[in-house]
């Protein structure tokens, strides 16, 4: 299983159930890297896209405690054991686990791959991603080089569960 966000420099991933900044180039990798794919999110999450709709080309599937939510073109699911049968389905490395916060607590355990898009900035943020350089269990493989959006710099980091 994968997952996919951006963080600041603070590892501050959203603020008011936003995302902190909405880069291009990182929306762009986004949606090349889960269209075809599963994506895995909390309810907030699905509530802050546009129109609250589902990903388009992608199969949704929304975690929420909430037993009478429903989303036309999303996979609802109430609790942790209902969201493994339901994954059940599909194939591990096409999962990505999209957020939020709680969601993305819950799912990292669980996760081989993290994408993440690291911008070179402090916001002003309430929601916030657990730091993988200071966790011992996940490496850094892989990075872009130094990617520019005006005055924010960012990278695309790749990191590994170690085995």
């Amino acid at each position: 299983m994968n997952l996919i966000v951006a963080v600041d420099k603070n590892w501050a991933i959203g603020k008011n159930n936003e995302l902190l900044v909405r880069i291009p180039a990182d929306q762009k990798f986004f949606r090349e890297t889960t269209t075809g794919k599963v994506v895995v999110m909390g309810r907030k999450t699905l509530e802050s896209f546009p129109n609250g709709l589902p990903l388009k080309n992608r199969t949704n599937i929304v975690l929420t405690h909430n037993q009478d939510y429903e989303v036309k073109g999303a996979i609802v699911v109430h609790s942790m054991e209902e969201l493994h049968e339901e994954l059940k389905k599909y194939n591990d490395e096409d999962i990505y686990v999209i957020g939020g916060e709680k969601i993305y607590e819950q799912m990292l355990d669980e996760c081989e791959y993290a994408h993440v898009t690291k911008i070179d900035y402090a916001y002003d943020a309430d929601a916030y991603f657990p730091n993988l350089d200071e966790r011992e269990e996940w490496e850094l493989i892989g990075d872009s080089e130094e990617q520019t959006y005006f005055d924010l710099e960012f990278y695309f980091y790749l990191y590994r569960r170690k085995k």
